[in-house]
């Protein structure tokens, strides 16, 4: 039986293409975003940041725990993301691929506890299997105020 557990958020346009997107939890600020020039002003990251930003958080984040759970001492962990934006053959930019860099920082341990770790920690990491994976998107748009009539 899967476990079906969720959150929302709401993204939320301030200035041409600066969005501020609020969590379900109202103590955590609120988070601002905007598309690089000459679209937006590049004020703040844009969504492919935030993506690239959020497989090296969980990557780094799964490693980590993985490591404590092993009794590895971690003195820091850093995740470096590189992000290839290409075109689809309809000339539309996609993200083309995401190389993350992984470089634990622990003091002497044994081998194995490490290596352990390096077998497992990415089939943990929910951001990164669900993008290797594919995603359900499903889009549905409530237009609100007047709509001229097609004719």
């Amino acid at each position: 039986m899967s476990e079906h557990t969720g959150f929302s958020l709401t993204v939320d346009q301030q200035d041409c293409f600066k969005f501020d997107i609020s969590f379900d939890n109202p103590s955590w600020p609120t988070l601002r975003t905007d598309e690089p020039e000459p679209v937006g002003e590049g004020t703040a990251p844009n969504p492919s940041r935030l993506l690239g930003a959020a497989v090296g958080n969980c990557l780094a984040a799964s490693l980590l725990f993985c490591l404590q759970k092993a009794r590895v001492p971690v003195v820091n962990v850093r995740a470096t993301v590189d992000v290839s934006v290409v075109r689809n053959d309809k000339g539309r930019l996609r993200i083309g691929s995401l190389h993350v860099t992984l470089e634990p920082v622990v003091d002497a341990v044994p081998e194995e506890r490490l290596g352990r770790c390096l077998e497992l920690f990415e089939d943990f990491c929910i951001v990164t299997q669900s993008v290797r994976e594919g995603l359900d998107v499903q889009v549905e748009v409530k237009a609100q105020g007047p709509v001229a009539a097609g004719g």
